[in-house]
């Protein structure tokens, strides 16, 4: 029950952070719209071209990948934060509370999750005028996938903060890391039209599966393969990551 209360108290800390200075959300959702206003209207040509396609198809297929993408770059730069945090000394003194290590990283992951999820709806929302119709249950499912995508990543941030202590440091891998698993993602267009050598690449990309999943959820397919493959390997991923995370919270505030 403390643990519990514990991720609680340091989840309502960084969502009273967050609401001080909520320009952070819409400056996230700006690349997003960004894409979905000016991007999504040039896929309907390349994607009809095997014969024709609805503006509600084009959306059904295109919305999916680019909350994968809220999720994986709302989540991997999470860490800057945490390394403001230990300039600032806010970690350091964590050390004398009886506050879990664990439910540091979880209450902050949470925050997260939830600041993710609020943002997949504007942008479902902001979709609808254009076609886009998923039902509700589907959309749920794809959520959940989302979630589970934020936390990893947001984990995996925090943890390699803990890890670099610097933000020089830890921008260089940060991007390293995700254009390679953002272009291998199929985000922007599926990778049925890639070559059969970039699909086998593909395959390794957890994201490419995540993407393949939500993508099936809104199109209105939840027994396909694709939706329990993605979210099984999101549990995972999400699982190993967040306890690694927790291992480096424990190492830093002893």
């Amino acid at each position: 029950m403390k643990f519990l209360r514990d991720i609680w108290l340091v989840f309502q800390n960084q969502l009273r952070l967050l609401l001080r200075q909520p320009v952070w959300i819409f400056i996230n959702l700006f690349q997003p719209l960004m894409f979905l206003l000016l991007f999504a209207p040039l896929l309907k040509p390349a994607l009809s071209a095997g014969g024709t396609i609805s503006d509600a198809e084009v959306y059904r297929t295109f919305v999916p990948g680019l909350l994968v993408m809220l999720a994986i770059f709302g989540g991997l730069f999470q860490g800057f934060g945490l390394i403001s945090e230990l300039r600032a000394g806010v970690i350091e003194r964590s050390r004398v509370t009886p506050v879990s290590r664990t439910a540091l990283l979880l209450g902050r992951s949470l925050q997260d999750v939830v600041s993710l999820l609020v943002q997949a709806v504007i942008i479902t929302l902001l979709a609808l005028p254009f076609g886009l119709r998923v039902a509700i249950g589907d959309l749920l499912l794809a959520y959940l996938m989302l979630a589970l995508i934020a936390l990893m990543t947001s984990a995996l941030s925090y943890g390699v903060a803990l890890l670099l202590k610097s933000e020089d440091a830890l921008a260089p891998v940060m991007n390293t890391v995700s254009q390679p698993l953002l272009l291998l993602s199929g985000i922007l267009l599926p990778l049925t039209f890639a070559p059969v050598w970039l699909q086998r690449v593909a395959d390794w990309n957890p994201f490419s599966w995540a993407v393949d999943g939500t993508r099936a959820l809104f199109a209105g397919d939840p027994g396909a393969p694709e939706v329990w493959q993605g979210l099984t390997i999101t549990l995972v991923l999400a699982v190993l990551a967040t306890a690694w995370a927790a291992r480096m919270f424990a190492r830093s505030i002893r």
